[in-house]
């Protein structure tokens, strides 16, 4: 097999791209069509009354569509849906007492006449369960016997030979998360939901994460008096390391005194070491709160003309606690 040139290639990972987003705009304008919004808010319909009686999603599917079903499931968890992934096979050989009564059942299929499937839908049929199928053929077998049917049709898929489930997998993977983000929305489910769960990982972090668990404090922070000489405050930063200097009055915070302002104040060379820690300070400096959450901290950093590194952070009753630098964020998250 002769290799792709380097243009060649760039110009079939473009192609591809393009054939699959254009599948998804093409759904996009056919579900403004009234059949398939009809069928869409009915599919929603089945789902909402399923999970607020206490029931789950168990998804469906062999294949490539079994592996989509599978991150629809993981996604729909996530984001506050309660959902299981049922391989079909297995349902036929026991696995079926998963599905309760309560429950709704996604079944996903691109051509919609996969057997193993098929063959299921008699049991589940049994256990008076909603059936919502997802496809590209509204006249397949399974589509004929679902309660409501969401439209995934593709002209043709990526594949060059037309065989490999490319671009009607992107499409359902995308309709999955249009179900997921339907509910979360019909549901309520917000940003303190999406924290519960998600305590780990980056996004965890994100959500949970507060100013306290980030900050710097105790002997670790550098502060002097006002009256401090310019030596002074340069030693401290120096042994300190945090890029900045708390200006205090005991446990009182009177300013801050940065990196940077200290390389602004080396402008007036000679008098520079005759100033005062008051003179070369920021006065009233923007402050947090330690049960602030740390990416709410950092959007106060980052969203201003010119951005803040270091941040004292403040008690209830406005006492000095510690520094919060922009750096320490930035690798945490």
């Amino acid at each position: 097999m002769k290799a792709l040139s380097h243009e060649n290639l760039v110009a079939e990972v473009t192609r591809v791209l393009k054939m699959e987003a254009d599948a998804v705009l093409k759904c996009a304008e056919r579900m403004s069509q009234e059949n398939n919004a009809k069928s869409f808010t009915r599919a929603i319909s089945y789902f909402t009354e399923a999970l607020d009686a206490g029931g789950k999603i168990v998804v469906s599917g062999i294949g490539k569509s079994g592996k989509i079903g599978q991150k629809i499931a993981a996604t729909l968890s996530s984001t506050g849906s309660p959902a299981v992934f049922l391989h079909p096979t297995e349902g036929l050989h026991g696995d079926l007492g998963i599905v309760s009564s309560r429950d709704v059942v996604l079944a996903m299929s691109y051509t919609g006449n996969t057997e193993e499937l098929i063959r299921l839908m008699p049991a589940l049929r049994s256990l008076r369960v909603p059936i919502v199928g997802l496809g590209g053929n509204a006249q397949s077998q399974l589509a004929q016997q679902c309660d409501a049917w969401i439209d995934g049709y593709v002209e043709i898929e990526a594949c060059p030979h037309n065989l490999a489930p490319t671009t009607s997998t992107t499409l359902a993977l995308a309709l999955g998360d249009a179900i997921a983000v339907a509910l979360m929305q019909m549901r309520g489910f917000d940003a303190r939901s999406f924290a519960q769960n998600h305590p780990g990982g980056s996004l965890g972090k994100r959500l949970n994460l507060l100013v306290r668990d980030v900050m710097h404090q105790g002997d670790a922070v550098a502060t002097v008096t006002s009256s401090a000489s310019m030596d002074e405050v340069v030693g401290t930063s120096t042994r300190k390391k945090l890029g900045a200097v708390l200006v205090v009055d005991g446990e009182k915070l009177l300013g801050v005194i940065t990196d940077g302002d200290i390389r602004r104040a080396l402008q007036h060379r000679e008098k520079f070491f005759n100033m005062k820690a008051s003179e070369v300070m920021t006065s009233n400096p923007i402050t947090v709160t330690a049960d602030l959450k740390a990416q709410e901290a950092l959007t106060i950093m980052e969203n201003r003309p010119s951005q803040i590194s270091v941040l004292p952070v403040i008690d209830a009753q406005n006492r000095w606690i510690g520094i919060l630098r922009l750096h320490d964020l930035v690798r945490t998250f």
